[in-house]
């Protein structure tokens, strides 16, 4: 008897462990994070999507009509990939993956990746809502993310929370970080 159960004890332990978990856990960025770890920042509108399958993975392409470009170039194609979709017969989600929405305005940080790829750093913590304020300013927003989050610096899990921020205030961040907006090389 007991070793049945213990059998069926590391049984279920190895199904566990083989089992394949919808939770991401990202690092935390602040704004200042995603300003110097961006190539590209861009206002834009998403005007369409299709996807392609790159390697083993598939990619849903946004193409975006950008709107003002925050830092860097204008990204050529006007186009975002976000891992996952559906390909043929092929279908990947991936947790901690945005959703963009035609005739949406957003405000986007993003990184060029060598194959040439337009990537929204930090998922779900790099596409703002653009919306306009009471006051006639623009804002950029974006609820809390709902993924797990580690504090880079200990590696501790923390909350997210929230963020909003005025684009005249960004436009300052970004020009205070330098013309590259604080990106090496």
């Amino acid at each position: 008897m007991m070793k049945h159960a213990m059998h069926r004890r590391w049984l279920i332990v190895a199904f566990l462990a083989a089992w394949p978990t919808a939770a991401a856990t990202l690092e935390r960025l602040t704004t200042d994070e995603l300003i110097s770890r961006s190539t590209t920042i861009v206002r834009a509108r998403v005007t369409s999507s299709h996807t392609a399958q790159h390697g083993p993975l598939v990619y849903t392409h946004f193409s975006i009509q950008v709107i003002e470009c925050l830092k860097g170039q204008t990204p050529t194609p006007a186009e975002v990939v976000l891992p996952g979709g559906s390909f043929g017969a092929l279908r990947q989600t991936f947790a901690g993956v945005p959703k963009l929405d035609p005739d949406t305005e957003y405000l986007l940080f993003l990184w060029k990746s060598p194959n040439g790829l337009n990537h929204i750093i930090g998922l779900t913590q790099g596409v703002f809502s653009v919306t306009k304020q009471a006051d006639g300013e623009l804002a950029a927003w974006r609820p809390a993310a709902s993924e797990s989050m580690l504090e880079a610096r200990t590696g501790r899990l923390v909350s997210d929370r929230p963020v909003t921020i005025r684009l005249s205030e960004l436009r300052r961040r970004v020009a205070a970080l330098g013309p590259r907006g604080g990106v090496t090389e």
